[in-house]
């Protein structure tokens, strides 16, 4: 059985209490959630947390804002749904498609920063469908999922992919779980879906030595 996941939010505010507000309802509400002062310490904390969702301030206090952050992690991770947040709406103007914008005015409560972040996550785009004439159903799949599912073919646990790759267990677990997902191997519980992708895997790229 697959190792089930919560939800990841990556929090990026400038204000120390904003921030710490935000992450306090988010955990309270049930999702994982890393907190960071500026881009540049969210960037860095991107690649340890593997976040579903950026919920950023626009106006961080310097370069990069907000959106420029949004765009450029977006850039690496696609499936990852990104809410705005700001006292001014028109900042938001060249954020990814999909986002959606919370008035720090309305953060009153839990409820509204939640509502904000369902709805963003609904509106992330759907893993691409394989193209007519593909050579392979692992065209679906990012380069770092490939790596990881390199690894899972060679009957790599999870906890020995993080020590490989320097991240942690659960952010492994997280990769893999979306490269089911994005296999379509994930709905059925009577086969094991670490085996199938594995197949897939070796019946593309041959016997691993």
């Amino acid at each position: 059985m697959e190792t089930a996941w919560v939800r990841r939010v990556l929090v990026v505010e400038d204000q120390p209490a904003m921030r710490a507000l935000l992450c306090d309802m988010l955990e309270h509400r049930g999702f994982e959630v890393t907190g960071a002062g500026d881009a540049a310490e969210a960037t860095a904390a991107f690649t340890r947390c593997d976040p579903d969702l950026l919920l950023t301030d626009i106006d961080l206090g310097s370069r990069p804002s907000g959106v420029e952050l949004a765009v450029m992690l977006t850039g690496l991770a696609p499936h990852m749904a990104v809410v705005f947040l700001s006292s001014f709406p028109g900042a938001a103007t060249g954020g990814p498609a999909g986002a959606v914008f919370l008035s720090k005015l309305d953060v009153t409560s839990a409820d509204t920063v939640v509502t904000a972040i369902e709805a963003a996550l609904r509106h992330t785009l759907p893993a691409p469908p394989v193209p007519a004439g593909a050579a392979s159903a692992l065209s679906v799949l990012t380069r770092r999922q490939l790596e990881v599912l390199a690894l899972v073919a060679r009957g790599w646990t999870n906890a020995q992919i993080a020590s490989e790759r320097g991240t942690s267990t659960r952010a492994v677990e997280r990769t893999v779980s979306r490269i089911f997902e994005r296999l379509g191997l994930g709905s059925d519980p009577t086969t094991n879906a670490r085996v199938r992708a594995s197949a897939l895997y070796l019946a593309d790229h041959g016997t691993l030595t």
